[in-house]
């Protein structure tokens, strides 16, 4: 197994400030799932949605783990909400599940200063209905596949990270 820390969650959880405060702190580099796949298509997330599909996404997920897997150590690795499902998830690193519930997820996006981009960039996200119901589909499975299991709600980024430093070191 790599000596990665890969980070897993929900849409919209906080994986990417994790990763770079976590970066910032351990010296580590970070990379995320779905920039390496944007640059390798060259082409946004919700654009390959909508031209390519789900089903073509998640292939393009796996190809990345699979490069990640042999290419890549001692990094924080950011995912998508749906990269959990790659086959070889627990031989890129340890999995840190970073959770919260999706009413504070959405009230977080909502909230935010960037709200409208960080909407239109998770496509999965357009119907409240069905990203409640993805979230409550995702929660059992999220949690199957960690090594570890973060609760980020109502929580500083620093405090998060030192958590997962902690984490790492006792191993």
């Amino acid at each position: 197994m790599a000596d990665n820390i890969i980070l897993i969650g929900f849409m919209g959880v906080g994986k990417g400030r994790v990763a770079r405060t976590l970066a910032a702190g351990t010296g580590r580099y970070t990379v995320d799932t779905d920039d390496l796949i944007e640059t390798m298509v060259n082409m946004k997330i919700r654009k390959i949605f909508q031209e390519h599909g789900e089903p073509w996404f998640r292939q393009m997920e796996q190809q990345t783990a699979n490069w990640l897997e042999y290419h890549v150590n001692d990094t924080i690795v950011s995912t998508g909400g749906g990269f959990f499902k790659v086959k070889n998830l627990n031989r890129l690193g340890r999995v840190v599940y970073l959770h919260s519930s999706v009413e504070a997820i959405l009230e977080a996006i909502n909230n935010h200063a960037k709200a409208k981009k960080k909407i239109k960039k998770r496509p999965l996200l357009k119907d409240l209905d069905r990203a409640r119901d993805l979230f409550n589909e995702r929660l059992p499975q999220y949690r199957k596949v960690a090594d570890h299991e973060v609760l980020v709600e109502g929580r500083a980024i620093a405090e998060i990270a030192a958590e997962i430093t902690d984490f790492v070191r006792s191993l």
